[in-house]
């Protein structure tokens, strides 16, 4: 044998529902009884066909179903000689499953996330020769999910379980990944996961870890190699042209065999994210030779670079650079079904955009998205699926997964970062989107309460999961959790979730809160404010205006009715249109303002910000800045402005002023490039929005800002002139030009009463 054969199971499966009552003409099966209906000589050509990958609501049969469905696919395996070895391997059940081969049940799977093998080699007595017609085969796949909003705390199935970025009741279970079965020799690569650990210009050492499962004892040939990604790659030999190839002799017992190896290269070409520079990337792939021959294999494409991140500051290949980035969710809730070019297209969004991270939100993505985000050198902050509090059982399977992911991506220069667990207290979306205020109110002391008290969770379950993160890939900063405030023992601000304006609070809150507590200010992981995309209000929500059926509006959007209400209370407009765009406007000053916040606080304590979310994963009410088509909100333009390179800063007035009110703000140039700007100008004028032509007041600076840096350039002192009328909108216009730099603009609106 020269390599490892694949041989792919997918395609058109067979399907019936387990939790639907039998067809008339089901009655010689019994529902509860998944044995009996995965036997291989059970009749299924008068099932529905579901396609694999895939998720059974897309199928008529199924639309309304919550499972678990027996899901068959009939084949004929390929030849295997007598010392080769077959496996049967499932990429992703969403999101757990139990497995049968011609009626021989083999094991369970746990985790959407996670890869499951299983070694079919004593089963296939008789296509060790060709196979003929009596050569057929049966898999069959028991697949179960709770519908989101009702996830289990046991499932692990993070943001597709339950998420601020989906409502209740939809239902993605299935087989999202390919199924293969998989033909190597007689030693097998059980897992195998590949790091940088340190990278300069004149070295770089990558780590490989191989687990071997081998039939016998004896010797054998690890053979490591690596490639620039731009050398033509050989069909035949896959290191044909690699420019290092080493052989590492071993003596193999039967059984499992680890090996920790290392690979150098010299004078390597270092992976930079986009804005620090290119992003060479290199092919390595491991071999095992037995006799001469390759038994099985395994191929990566990585980058080679060092990070760090030190107080929530990150550096890379020892560069410091204040990270702007964006939240993630699931292309689609239907993830299967969403195209190679949907999953890259949001990381190119991210990319022209100008911003530098994206946080892989809850769960674990496609791999196009990983491979785009190394191609265009964009950060990836990757979470694991594993939010708010857990089950204590769920300990083994979380320790299971932060090991499988790494395994999984711990190859791609693009993650920057592990964090162990999503706010792992007892809260969840859908106690946000109802209840009284009295309600809210006291549910927020409970959460607090929660995030400050030791919990279980926190305390036991998120340090047993760094730890396995930690010693799994020590290349790479892991986080213990995101969302919680200091606590006991710890009590360092960590990463933070500061939904002011939204959720609590008024939207220029944020900078008070930051004066008084600035170490909650080191890394903003979560921020942000719903609205409805323009497109989902409709004639029919006019005529019923206020009068909706607001809590089933809730429970299919994810809107948030107490902040909401709190913020922007329906009865405030006189129409749905009116309030949904007052919904837009609320979030765009939010992000805008937030952004402009923690960009003057750079350093200072602030290592970067990631605001909440990109894209809704389905139609919603949601904080997301494009819908989910991709549909840009008014926010996204005004987000990606306030994140150019480039920016000035007026700290913000008052949200109403008076006559003779008297201001005095700080006015702020923050640079993120690598280069200083000799040629800045700042302008800053007043006028009345009811005679915008006629200039109240005017201030300006001429000057420099040195690279990577923020710099207090002026103080804006101005007395309220009386408005025109009893009261009038005063319009602040800050204007940043340069002659190497796009113009950057900012206008406040202050309400002015006499």
């Amino acid at each position: 044998m020269n390599a490892p054969r694949i041989q792919s199971l997918s395609g058109p499966w067979r399907a019936i529902d387990l939790g639907a009552p039998p067809a008339a003409s089901d009655d010689a099966f019994d529902p509860d009884d998944a044995h009996a209906l995965a036997a291989i000589d059970t009749e299924d050509a008068s099932w529905p066909e579901l396609n694999v990958p895939g998720h059974w609501r897309s199928h008529p049969a199924f639309a309304n179903s919550d499972g678990p469905l027996l899901l068959r696919r009939r084949f004929r395996s390929e030849a295997i000689g007598p010392n080769d070895r077959m496996f049967l391997v499932l990429h992703g059940v969403m999101a757990a499953g139990d497995v049968w081969f011609d009626g021989a049940y083999l094991g369970d799977t746990r985790s959407y996330a996670v890869p499951h093998t299983f070694e079919i080699t004593g089963l296939l007595a008789g296509t060790i020769s060709a196979p003929g017609p009596e050569d057929e085969h049966v898999v069959a796949i028991e697949a179960g999910f709770d519908p989101v909003g009702t996830g289990r705390a046991r499932d692990l199935s993070g943001s597709f379980g339950r998420s601020a970025l989906m409502g209740s009741g939809h239902n993605p279970g299935g087989i999202w990944r390919d199924v293969e079965l998989r033909t190597t020799g007689p030693v097998h690569i059980d897992h195998c996961r590949l790091r940088c650990s340190s990278a300069t210009e004149e070295r770089a050492l990558l780590s490989l870890r191989v687990v071997l499962d081998s039939e016998h004892s004896g010797p054998a040939i690890i053979r490591t190699w690596a490639r620039r990604v731009e050398d033509q790659l050989s069909l035949l030999d896959p290191t044909e042209g690699a420019e290092i190839i080493i052989d590492h002799a071993h003596t193999l017992a039967a059984g499992e065999n680890r090996s920790e190896l290392e690979l150098e290269i010299p004078t390597p070409a270092l992976w930079w994210p986009r804005s620090l520079g290119d992003q060479p990337l290199y092919d390595v792939g491991i071999e095992v030779v037995i006799d001469g021959e390759v038994s099985d294999s395994h191929t990566w494409r990585t980058g080679l670079r060092t990070v760090e991140v030190k107080d929530f500051i990150t550096t890379v290949n020892g560069q410091r650079m204040f990270l702007k980035g964006i939240s993630l969710g699931p292309t689609r809730l239907h993830i299967a079904e969403a195209t190679p070019a949907e999953v890259a297209a949001d990381i190119a969004l991210v990319a022209e955009a100008g911003l530098d991270l994206v946080r892989v939100h809850g769960h674990m993505a496609r791999t196009e998205l990983y491979e785009e985000a190394d191609r265009l050198g964009i950060l990836i902050w990757q979470d694991l699926p594993i939010q708010w509090a857990l089950l204590r059982q769920t300990k083994p399977a979380a320790r299971r997964v932060a090991r499988w992911m790494v395994d999984q991506l711990s190859h791609h220069p693009s993650i920057l970062l592990w964090n162990a667990h999503h706010e792992p207290w007892a809260g969840e979306p859908a106690a946000w989107r109802d209840g009284e205020h009295t309600r809210r109110r006291a549910m927020r002391m409970r959460m607090i309460t929660a995030q400050v008290l030791p919990s279980w969770n926190r305390t036991l379950l998120d340090r047993s999961v760094a730890d396995t993160l930690i010693s799994s890939d020590p290349t790479r900063p892991v986080l213990a959790q995101s969302g919680s405030w200091p606590h006991l023992p710890q009590v360092a601000a960590g990463a933070s979730h500061l939904w002011i304006g939204w959720r609590w609070g008024r939207i220029h809150d944020l900078a008070r809160l930051l004066r008084w507590w600035p170490g909650l200010g080191r890394f903003v992981a979560e921020f942000g404010a719903q609205a409805p995309p323009s497109e989902s209000i409709t004639a029919e929500m006019d005529a019923a205006w206020p009068s909706l059926d607001w809590p089933e509006l809730s429970r299919r959007t994810a809107l948030e009715l107490p902040a909401m209400r709190e913020q922007l209370a329906p009865e405030q407009f006189a129409n749905a249109h009116a309030w949904s765009a007052a919904m837009q406007g609320h979030q765009q000053e939010l992000v805008v303002s937030h952004v402009e916040t923690l960009r003057r606080l750079k350093y200072r304590p602030t290592g970067g910000f990631a605001a909440f979310a990109l894209a809704d994963t389905t139609p919603g009410i949601t904080a997301a800045l494009f819908d989910h088509e991709r549909r840009p909100k008014p926010a996204w333009p005004a987000f990606v402005a306030a994140c150019a390179p480039v920016i000035a800063v007026l700290e913000a007035p008052p949200v109403e002023l008076h006559t003779d009110d008297r201001l005095k703000l700080p006015i702020h140039v923050v640079s993120d490039l690598r280069a200083a700007l000799e040629d800045l100008t700042v302008t800053i004028s007043l006028s009345w929005l009811s005679d915008p032509d006629r200039v109240l007041h005017r201030a300006g600076w001429n000057g420099r800002i040195g690279p990577d840096e923020v710099a207090r350039v002026g103080v804006l002192r101005v007395t309220i002139p009386e408005p025109t009328t009893s009261t009038d909108t005063l319009v602040i216009t800050v204007q940043l030009r340069g002659s190497t730099i796009a113009t950057h603009e900012r206008t406040h609106h202050r309400l002015v009463r006499r």
